[in-house]
């Protein structure tokens, strides 16, 4: 029996020899009891690389308890044999079969009451953590009497990020286990703990290291290890009605900053479910549950559960690995020092190329700040700046196995980087660009092997953007794209594959936004009523903040590349802005642009009063992103709907909650789209046109019904 432990993990082997009893091979867990007595359960779902919380495993847990009530044992540990974690979450693929809230109510008191079985359990029980144990897997451990965290473990409620909250008890046993503000702040914000943080909050009573776990187990079965949580002050106070209302009310306004209630209910729900039951298990308990399924049912939740799976559908484009360990990089500026930068954090070398000794030292010193800020782990920041090279002669061009070119939007400058390159690049090494809107057909003309051209189209900044365009042409090898593809996700990011086109995707469907607000604020309309139309909408930054984040400079540069050279019509930018552009007025990076910025980097901005109605100002500046989104569907820029959507809401943060361009088109109803472009255009010009794409859309939209 104890090799078939060992084939099961070498992670294992550490806990001591265990009979495991035999097991059906679809069976989520494998059981056995060591020689002191103590069960285990290994949690090991088959045909996945993660283990979650779903009906059949739930099911078979529930029979295993009523086993072990009849006969208990010494101590129960669970533990995972995934290498990935201990248990991700809830399978969310549930969420997307159950469609009402009385339905969803069901289903959770079925899960509840095996979780309360095993808190009930006789016998000390345990879980031994190791990866990830968030949403359902920590409510799970949370019903455990002990908890261990081992080595880099980490713990979290993400369900907020879904639009729900935790609904499978972990409301009421985390903020009962420790102190009940850090207990909402983790379930509010969705953050993780690390296995240190979380012991110095209580949530879990030991971090220790894989060869300790045997010893730990045996400790928790003598009963000699001690509940790390603790009563507080801070708890006291908050088991009052007074105390727990002046604390919602703070968070209220906390979550306030940075989520409307009307676009994400889920962190208000849980505040006022706390506020209303805290301290009260059973009517916390219920009032989980109809909470958890009364969100589960919105449009909100649904549509940031669609968001998840296009997050997924993004990274499955990177599957595998790329291989790549070096990356040369050729140009130190902001753009090009963040990607070296991001390469050394993700643990390749990077060596970081520029003319000038003095931009390398700039991008140095910016490298170390992200790295402290991002890693904060000592040796991590270390181990990564030693991987961050200067390199002014360009030496680590030649052992490179992928070089990327950042340098400015200069045709001929950057052909002449690449007739050098090319004859200091190993075989088979991938040359890229990270240019945002020059057509790769242009720049691949005098490369001896455009088939290992691509462009990988990072956004600024490169620390904080998620979405990488991966941008392809017709001379592109199949091997360079799937490489370059993995990359992307090796070094943490989603890749988008897009069509070599003007603008590409992301910087094509944002331009009619931005100009559109240009245009408004030339007919007179406030800044901040244009700002504030949009985040009513749903938008995380008004179109106003957000040209004075990317740079009027930038944003002019990109709208004048892509006049003239598309189907959908793109404005005149205003004389002014050209102007300001001239005058050095670029927006946040100079202190003023559109907005003034204060010495703590923030647009200084003045009360919105009246102006236009908000819903006109909003179709004015959305429905351009539909029609251009429309417009590369047909042109095929991008495949599918699904990749145009992640893209969208990971490449420029297009209102989550409401599932991406397509998704929005679809549930306003494409004919509804269509007749108020159409409406616009009468009123304001030929930029509003419906493009031809819409047609297609129409006639899928009547055969699907």
């Amino acid at each position: 029996m104890g090799r078939m432990l060992k084939a099961l993990s070498p992670r294992l082997m550490e806990t001591g020899p265990v009979d495991l009893a035999a097991a059906p091979s679809d069976a989520n867990f494998k059981r056995g009891r060591d020689a002191e007595g103590v069960e285990w359960l290994l949690l090991d779902m088959p045909g996945r690389s993660v283990n979650v919380v779903d009906g059949s495993m739930l099911e078979e847990l529930d029979a295993i308890l009523s086993e072990l009530e009849k006969s208990p044992p010494k101590a129960l540990v669970i533990r995972s044999v995934k290498p990935s974690g201990f248990i991700v979450g809830a399978d969310i693929k549930m969420f997307r079969d159950l469609k009402s809230a009385g339905e969803v109510e069901e289903a959770l008191r079925r899960a509840h009451a095996v979780v309360d079985r095993l808190e009930k359990l006789s016998c000390p029980t345990v879980a031994v953590i190791h990866g990830n144990c968030l949403g359902g897997g920590l409510e799970l451990a949370l019903a455990c009497k002990r908890r261990l965290a081992v080595g880099k473990a980490k713990l979290g409620f993400p369900e907020v990020m879904l639009g729900l909250h935790p609904g499978l008890g972990g409301t009421y046993r985390a903020t009962e286990l420790i102190d009940p503000a850090e207990a909402m702040q983790m379930m509010l914000t969705g953050k993780t703990k690390s296995a240190r943080a979380a012991k110095r909050l209580g949530l879990v009573d030991a971090a220790i290291e894989e060869r300790h776990v045997a010893a730990a187990v045996s400790a928790v079965a003598k009963g000699e290890v001690k509940s790390a949580a603790s009563s507080g002050l801070m708890d006291k106070a908050l088991s009052t009605g007074p105390g727990r209302r002046f604390a919602a009310d703070r968070m209220r306004s906390k979550v306030a900053e940075k989520a409307r209630k009307e676009h994400y209910p889920a962190p208000y729900a849980l505040i006022e479910l706390w506020q209303e039951h805290g301290g009260d298990r059973k009517a916390m308990q219920a009032g989980e549950i109809r909470s958890f399924a009364s969100l589960l049912v919105t449009d909100t939740a649904q549509n940031l559960i669609r968001v998840f799976f296009l997050r997924e559908g993004l990274k499955g484009e990177g599957a595998g690995k790329s291989g790549i360990g070096h990356v040369h990089v050729v140009g130190a500026g902001t753009m090009g020092g963040e990607i070296a930068a991001w390469c050394a954090r993700s643990g390749m070398t990077a060596t970081l190329e520029d003319l000038a000794l003095a931009p390398i030292g700039k991008a140095m010193k910016s490298a170390s700040r992200m790295l402290e800020k991002s890693l904060r782990d000592p040796l991590a920041i270390r181990d990564a700046r030693d991987r961050l090279i200067p390199d002014p002669k360009g030496y680590g061009a030649a052992k490179a196995d992928l070089i990327i070119e950042a340098v400015p939007e200069k045709l001929e400058l950057k052909r002449t980087i690449y007739a050098t390159l090319q004859e200091k690049m190993r075989p088979g090494a991938i040359l890229a660009t990270n240019t945002s809107s020059i057509p790769l057909e242009d720049l691949r003309a005098g490369l001896k092997e455009p088939g290992r051209f691509v462009g990988i189209h990072f956004f600024n900044p490169v620390s904080r953007m998620q979405l990488v365009e991966v941008v392809r042409h017709d001379q592109l090898s199949e091997e360079t794209l799937k490489t370059t593809l993995a990359f992307v996700t090796d070094i943490e990011r989603l890749p988008a594959p897009v069509a070599s086109s003007p603008g590409f995707l992301v910087n094509r469907v944002l331009t009619p936004y931005l100009l559109e607000a240009m245009l408004l604020l030339d007919e007179g309309v406030a800044k901040e009523v244009i700002d504030e139309a949009a985040e009513e909408f749903g938008m995380p930054m008004g179109p106003v903040e957000l040209m004075d984040n990317i740079g009027l400079d930038v944003g002019l540069a990109v709208a004048e590349e892509l006049r003239g050279r598309l189907s959908t019509p793109i404005p005149e930018a205003p004389a002014w802005l050209r102007q300001k552009v001239e005058k050095g007025e670029l927006g946040r990076k100079t202190g003023n642009g559109l907005y003034a910025y204060g010495k703590d980097g923030k647009p200084q901005k003045k009360k919105p009063e009246g102006g236009a109605a908000r819903a006109e100002l909003a179709d004015r500046l959305v429905l351009p992103i539909l029609n251009t989104s429309v417009a590369c569907l047909r042109e095929g820029v991008v495949k599918d709907e699904e990749t145009l959507d992640g893209a969208m809401i990971f490449g420029t943060g297009f209102a989550p909650f409401r599932g991406g361009p397509m998704h929005y088109a679809r549930s306003r109803g494409v004919d509804e789209v269509v007749k108020r472009l159409s409406e616009l255009a009468e009123k304001h010009g030929e930029r509003f046109r419906p493009d031809d794409g819409w047609s297609q859309l129409r006639r899928e939209t009547r055969e699907a019904a």
